[in-house]
C-alpha cells in the first residue's frame, strides 16, 4: 500500500516521502496515529496544503528532543544493585529501568529510543545511546553500584 508520511518515522522515512508499508501496518498503525495519509490524488492535494504545518511540528519535535538530550546529559545515571564477589549482578539492567529513572527525573523517553549495545551485567560504567528524533543521538553513561 503506497502511503504520503506526514510524520518523519525511523526506518521508513521523512515528511513527504512515498513509501510503500504492508496494508496492516498502514491500518493499524499509521492511520490511526495520524503519521501517513492514503496516496491518491485528493491526499495529495491536501498533503501540498498541510505541508507547512507538518513541517512546523516536526521543527518542535526536533526542538524537543535536543531540549531533552541537554536534561539528560545534567543527570548522572546511578543504579544500586545487588552483585556477587566478581561484580556480576544478578540479572541485568533493562531499559525499563533506565525509563523508569528517567520518569523518576521528569524525562519522557520512549523505549525505542534507548539503545543498549551490550548488556549491563556487571559492575562499572556503561555506555548506552539514546535516539530521541531521527539523526539525533547521544551516548551516555550508566553507572552500576554493588549495594
Amino acid at each position: 500500500m503506497k502511503v504520503i508520511l506526514t510524520t518523519n518515522i525511523k526506518k521508513l522515512g521523512k515528511i513527504g516521502d512515498k513509501v510503500s508499508v504492508k496494508p496492516g501496518y498502514a491500518r493499524n498503525y499509521l492511520f490511526p496515529n495520524n503519521m501517513a495519509l492514503r496516496e491518491n490524488k485528493k491526499n495529495n492535494e491536501y498533503y501540498e496544503k498541510i505541508k507547512d504545518e507538518m513541517k512546523k511540528n516536526e521543527e518542535i519535535k526536533l526542538n524537543d528532543a535536543k531540549k531533552l538530550l541537554s536534561e539528560i546529559k545534567k543527570l548522572n545515571i546511578i543504579f544500586n544493585k545487588e552483585a556477587d564477589e566478581k561484580d556480576q549482578l544478578y540479572g541485568s539492567i533493562s531499559k525499563k529501568e533506565i525509563i523508569d529513572f528517567l520518569e523518576n527525573n521528569n524525562l519522557k523517553v520512549k523505549s525505542d529510543d534507548i539503545i543498549i549495545r551490550n548488556q549491563i551485567k556487571s559492575i562499572g560504567e556503561h555506555l548506552i545511546e539514546i535516539n530521541p528524533y531521527e539523526g539525533i543521538n547521544e551516548e551516555f553513561t550508566v553507572t552500576i553500584q554493588k549495594n
